[in-house]
């Protein structure tokens, strides 16, 4: 599994992403609650030119429906878009699937850059805000200090 972040600015607030790609593998699914476990979203992927990764994202889903949070935000991703002439998974279908399952659906190329920060974004639409207190009048914003690295000395 590989680990990445991603900082996306919503609104006034900051939403850091912190992103476990496991790239769908069966020795992952052991681990699978620990990636999600507190998390507030999660993206589901599959590959639109390989009809089973698209019946493995079934699997995923169920999974994270029965042992994960209840209130998490669900996106699948449709990735490779980029390779419409080799499709075997039909975008309406893909689609169907995500509104049955009230999750965001997009279509993306990690490759190309395609709809990956509209993706990011729109899971932060939906994720909860956390300013419980607004500022007067909408105008400013509230700044929040990022906890920083514990310093260590030795001797």
């Amino acid at each position: 599994a590989s680990f990445m972040t991603k900082t996306v600015q919503y609104q006034n607030e900051l939403h850091k992403f912190l992103i476990w790609d496991t790239a769908g593998q069966e020795r992952f699914r052991a681990l699978a609650p620990m990636y999600y476990r507190g998390s507030a979203a999660a993206i589901i992927v599959y590959d639109i030119t390989k009809e089973e990764t698209f019946s493995t994202l079934k699997n995923w889903v169920k999974e994270l429906r029965q042992h994960g949070p209840p209130n998490i935000v669900v996106a699948i991703a449709g990735n490779k878009c980029d390779l419409i002439d080799v499709r075997e998974v039909m975008e309406r279908d893909a689609k169907d699937y995500a509104d049955s399952i009230h999750a965001i659906f997009v279509e993306t190329s990690a490759k190309n850059a395609i709809n990956i920060n509209e993706l990011f974004i729109e899971i932060s639409r939906r994720i909860p805000s956390t300013d419980t207190n607004p500022p007067c009048g909408g105008k400013g914003f509230k700044l929040r200090r990022q906890p920083s690295e514990p310093r260590r000395s030795c001797c």
